[in-house]
């Protein structure tokens, strides 16, 4: 069976199962939580997957990793249910589907954008604003850093798609039409 069609299939039925419980927000939270802390340290991830390790401390780190208290019941069954089935492996890759799955269902964009230099707080507000009208009333989850590499301008990845208005990228493609030349 297909590894990523494992953990989207276990990232539906959480979220449909946290929709009922009323916890589908906070399980968000603790998700997003969960994958920035996968990110940053990607020791943590090799020692879920570590099959020495016991199933209580990974759960425990799991737990910790995500921020949860044994309050958070919703998050709590699912680490037991991924233990019971041999799928704590597994973890990051259904956190980063039930992302997916919650921002697709409430209609929310990752919005990243990189720019050469920090922007002008008018001029960042200004470009929110913009990027905003083209959501379609959808919310944005936004992140701005700083790339000097960029030379000038700026990108907009929203989800999927990127707006590259950089001079890097304008002399990159001025570079390939001179090239066919």
């Amino acid at each position: 069976m297909n590894e990523g069609l494992i953990p989207k299939r276990y990232a539906k039925a959480l979220y449909k199962f946290a929709l009922e419980k009323g916890d589908a927000q906070k399980l968000y939270d603790l998700m997003g939580t969960l994958s920035r802390s996968l990110t940053q340290n990607p020791g943590l991830d090799t020692t879920v997957g570590n099959p020495f390790v016991d199933d209580g401390k990974k759960v425990e780190l799991l737990m910790t990793a995500a921020g949860a208290t044994p309050a958070d019941g919703v998050y709590s069954d699912f680490l037991k249910l991924l233990c019971r089935n041999n799928r704590l492996e597994m973890t990051a890759a259904i956190a980063r589907a039930y992302l997916e799955i919650y921002r697709k269902a409430n209609n929310i964009y990752l919005v990243d954008v990189v720019a050469a230099s920090p922007m002008d707080p008018k001029e960042e507000k200004r470009l929110k604003d913009m990027i905003a009208s083209h959501l379609n009333g959808g919310t944005m989850e936004y992140s701005f850093s700083v790339d000097p590499e960029l030379i000038g301008g700026f990108t907009v990845n929203i989800d999927s798609e990127r707006l590259d208005a950089s001079v890097k990228n304008e002399l990159k493609q001025l570079r390939l039409k001179l090239l066919k030349k």
